[in-house]
């Protein structure tokens, strides 16, 4: 079998150049439209026709269901609700999620794309102040409706869900609602994109970075036992667990495009001291990453709109890079086009080779592979360095001269058309196995 070398981020390339590319025109009419609430604040009046949550919510699902009625039916607008009771909902509040899930031929595996409609001021329990909330998170949520746009045209294997959730700034309650809903309705979650703030350039001391995107990722998984962490711990897997393959992944597919941005790929799950609407699902286990700007100006975050001292205050549409929202989205929609085209993961991936030269690997079989693709890697490299093939009917394979204790190993699978999953990284064989 024929072995390759390959740059890192050249495994994870992708072509988005001769795809449909987002429209800022269009990114910035929908920011615009969803400012004109007035405020998006999750404790605003919910039936107000014109103004508050409600309002935003009943117009994000109208244009998602025109999209869906523009491609025959093809995306079904849904909702999702429950009460929440918080220190930021002391009374209890009914959060809603609008969903729309665009079905795939493997209905139950599914990638997510999602921002949070809602919006705040200084004061987060002020619910009538106008809160515009154009970067914080309009930005995501029309990110979110130009990629259903966009892939709307399109059929894939697995099942896409565009997502505005209520409630983040509550205290993530929109995000625990969509990740308890794909518990409950036992989804196999391939990947959440998280877009929480995706559309400035201006920093905070005045800088402009207009030429990369952070993609946050966890290491060690917030919701492994005990019993998992030591395993991980002993197999060398800090780098490697499915967050922070799928962090990979989106620096490749951003990589591959001349157009596209660069991506700083942080290795903490969000800010610093900070939180966001991927978080609930990184706790339940679901691979799930944060997409944030390059430089944050935080005069233009959760601020009333004054100006004090000579400086502007207030979450404003001026203040946002409408060609820059385009390329963030189209980041999303190559890694949503990727994942959603390809199988699944192949889990578990175990190697052996322990007091041997060579390493031995088998991984579960994948409807849908037409081939495995199988990486290594020194054990002090961060990329996936070399790669072997084999048909889709194997599940095992032996490098012949790669010995285990300096090198990590890692499986995809690759369907008939190329499209290739995330890489599963190899470990010892469960107990019980």
């Amino acid at each position: 079998m024929r072995i390759l070398a390959v740059l890192p981020f050249a495994l994870f390339a992708t072509p988005v150049a001769a795809q449909e590319r987002p429209d800022p025109a269009r990114l910035k009419a929908t920011v615009e439209k969803l400012v004109s609430f007035g405020t998006r604040h999750t404790l605003s009046d919910p039936d107000n026709p014109t103004r508050g949550i409600g309002a935003a919510r009943r117009w994000f699902g109208g244009e998602l269901a025109k999209i869906g009625a523009a491609c025959g039916g093809c995306i079904e607008t849904s909702e999702v609700a429950r009460e929440f009771k918080g220190p930021r909902a002391p009374n209890g509040v009914r959060i809603v999620d609008v969903l729309g899930i665009q079905r795939g031929s493997e209905p139950n595996r599914v990638v997510i794309v999602m921002g949070h409609i809602d919006s705040r001021v200084s004061d987060v329990m002020n619910a009538i102040a106008d809160a515009p909330g154009a970067n914080d998170d309009a930005s995501g949520v029309a990110l979110v409706l130009e990629a259903a746009r966009i892939l709307s045209k399109h059929k894939f294997k697995a099942t896409i869900v565009y997502a505005a959730l209520s409630g983040e700034e509550q205290g993530l309650y929109g995000g625990q609602l969509l990740a308890e809903t794909a518990k409950e309705r036992g989804w196999t979650v391939s990947a959440v994109l998280n877009n929480d703030i995706v559309g400035n350039t201006i920093g905070q001391d005045g800088r402009r970075v207009a030429d990369r995107v952070r993609v946050f990722s966890e290491g060690a998984r917030d919701s492994e036992t005990l019993a998992e962490a030591k395993a991980r711990r002993a197999d060398g897997g800090e780098d490697d667990g499915p967050s922070r393959a799928l962090a990979k992944a989106i620096r490749g597919i951003a990589a591959a495009d001349p157009k596209g941005l660069k991506v700083l790929m942080v290795r903490r799950p969000d800010r610093f001291g900070r939180g966001g609407d991927h978080s609930p699902f990184l706790a339940l286990g679901y691979p799930a990453v944060r997409f944030s700007v390059g430089v944050e100006n935080y005069d233009a975050q959760h601020q009333d709109l004054r100006t004090d001292g000579g400086k502007v205050y207030g979450d404003t549409v001026d203040r946002m890079d409408f060609p820059y929202l385009a390329r963030v989205t189209a980041l999303n929609i190559a890694t949503l086009r990727r994942l959603a085209s390809a199988p699944a993961v192949p889990a578990p991936v175990v190697i052996g080779g322990a007091l041997a030269t060579d390493t031995s690997v088998q991984w579960a079989a994948v409807p849908g592979a037409a081939k495995y693709r199988v990486y290594w890697r020194d054990a002090d490299a961060d990329g996936w360095a070399r790669h072997r093939d084999v048909p889709g009917s194997q599940t095992r394979a032996t490098l012949k001269g790669v010995i285990v204790d300096d090198t990590f190993v890692g499986v995809s699978a690759i369907a008939a058309d190329r499209a290739e999953s995330l890489v599963g990284f190899g470990g010892r064989a469960a107990p019980g196995r």
